[in-house]
């Protein structure tokens, strides 16, 4: 379904397509009420006759609803006019993880503050009950305040009562795929026991959180597959290329946790994103540390750079 601009539901007046999201088109609008620009999401015509793609549209707005975080995609209105559902959210301006990530690997100073900034959203999103199962660089904004995590129209509801060893009885091929044969989620992304038809818990979005922190650090793909099948054979087998030999740089505490995040074993995997979080700012606290006994210990290194810049330049 195409929406022009001028084009009304309910109070919302759109202005223009901004993008799609993993289960709907995504509009520029405006709140005529309170003449504040919005993000307008709504369902595909093709998806908005499927009961489980709504379903899934629902479980979305109840998702960002129970998650209040600066970090992540506040929700503002939730409706339906003329048979198209659709949720209101905050407009991002910005571009995704996966443009920022095309120019190759961040700055570990960068790197790290939306490591952290990332991993705070997660652990608010577990502590709420909400497994995301599709995290990776196109579901999140790089804005000028910060990274924020997008679409959450594939997250697990969860209650205190439900156990982390839980087996989701659908078979893989009814877990990844839609009546029309669509791939559910990102299989770059997938853990591995998703891959084998188990219920994802907050050690799989740990999971996918280390394969981000990956291709921040490295600037490539921790797995590879020329095919679906090799794809999901590098998942479930391979270890990833080390990421100092690319990045001698990358701090050796960053590069192991990176890696306790990808183990294959989710009981070997690190188990909470609050621990992530944590490692996350020690090395960030160490980092910025090790700088500052560096710059005391050659108070004349910045200006002996400056000088070999200039001459480089004159000559």
């Amino acid at each position: 379904m195409q929406l022009n601009p001028g084009h009304r539901l309910g109070p919302y007046e759109i202005l223009g397509p901004a993008g799609s999201g993993g289960m709907g088109e995504v509009y520029r609008g405006r709140d005529t009420r309170l003449n504040r620009n919005v993000a307008i999401k709504i369902l595909p015509a093709g998806a908005a006759g499927d009961e489980m793609n709504r379903s899934r549209f629902a479980r979305e707005a109840k998702a960002i609803s129970a998650l209040a975080h600066p970090n992540i995609c506040t929700l503002f209105d939730v409706g339906s006019d003329d048979g198209v559902d659709y949720l209101v959210m905050e407009l991002l301006e910005g571009e995704t993880l996966a443009e920022h990530l095309r120019r190759g690997a961040m700055p570990l100073p960068t790197l790290l503050r939306h490591a952290i900034a990332i991993a705070d959203a997660l652990e608010k999103a577990h502590a709420s009950g909400v497994i995301h199962r599709d995290l990776k660089p196109g579901n999140m904004m790089v804005t000028k305040s910060g990274v924020k995590l997008l679409d959450f129209g594939l997250a697990d509801l969860r209650t205190p009562r439900d156990v982390a060893s839980e087996v989701d009885t659908s078979p893989l091929q009814g877990e990844r795929l839609t009546a029309a044969g669509t791939i559910l989620g990102t299989l770059d992304f997938m853990a591995p026991e998703q891959l084998e038809g188990r219920r994802a818990d907050e050690r799989t979005d740990i999971f996918a959180l280390g394969n981000v922190l990956y291709r921040m650090a490295s600037g490539r793909a921790p797995f590879a597959g020329a095919s679906e099948a090799a794809m999901v054979a590098s998942i479930l087998n391979d270890d990833p290329p080390p990421i100092r030999e690319r990045r001698p740089e990358i701090p050796a505490a960053l590069e192991r946790l990176i890696f306790d995040c990808l183990r294959k074993d989710p009981a070997e995997r690190m188990q909470s994103a609050h621990d992530v979080k944590l490692q996350l700012q020690w090395i960030a606290q160490s980092t910025q540390t090790s700088e500052g006994r560096r710059r005391a210990a050659y108070p004349w290194l910045p200006w002996a750079a400056a000088a070999l810049a200039v001459v480089a330049t004159i000559a």
